[in-house]
């Protein structure tokens, strides 16, 4: 049995995913919607200092990307479908940046758990490169999960507890709504579950 394969309290698989494409609040509030995602939270990894803070995450000096590692129930949602949701809510193609955020905090990342993780990183990135959906080349990085940090307190469920805060309703909220219309048949009844 894979490592990061476990089975739950009521009897379901759940598998580790761990993901960097810009800011981690805005992958947690598109991730925690997925119907068989079972638990977001934004962190650190691929850096090289133990236990970072986010301020010194910020100053680039840690190695680390703002990631979130997401625990799913691979019975209802496979990494490869992780995977594709993604490459739709961040741009893979911009180095060391998303948007107005600029770092390597912010690169572009797939931490993989398992060699299946791995196999499965590299088919979905040649399989979008080969389909030519940008006019630059994919620069996400895919490396192996080496340490993970969960991120200070106020960083979780941060688009969920400050919706009208200035980057959640100008950054956060359109994200989210164009995940919603493309992924409508994937999102949970209750987005809170």
């Amino acid at each position: 049995m894979n490592a990061d394969l476990r089975s739950g309290s009521n009897g379901t698989r759940t598998e580790t995913a761990t993901l960097a494409g810009g800011c981690f609040w805005c992958l947690e509030a598109v991730f925690d919607e997925l119907k068989g995602v079972t638990d977001v939270i934004s962190g650190y990894a691929g850096g090289h200092v133990a236990k970072p803070s986010y301020e010194a995450v910020c100053q680039g000096t840690t190695g680390h990307a703002e990631v979130v590692q997401i625990k799913f129930d691979p019975d209802v949602i496979s990494f490869r479908d992780l995977l594709h949701v993604f490459f739709t809510i961040h741009d893979p193609t911009t180095l060391n940046r998303q948007g107005a955020d600029v770092g390597t905090q912010y690169r572009s990342a797939i931490f993989y758990h398992s060699p299946e993780q791995k196999q499965i990183a590299e088919e979905v990135i040649a399989e979008l490169e080969a389909n030519h959906l940008w006019n630059d080349p994919i620069v996400t990085e895919v490396s192996p999960v080496d340490a993970y940090y969960a991120a200070e307190d106020y960083h979780q469920e941060y688009f969920a507890r400050n919706p009208y805060q200035g980057y959640c309703r100008v950054v956060i909220a359109p994200k989210v709504a164009k995940f919603r219309k493309q992924y409508l048949n994937r999102l949970k009844a209750d987005p809170a579950r």
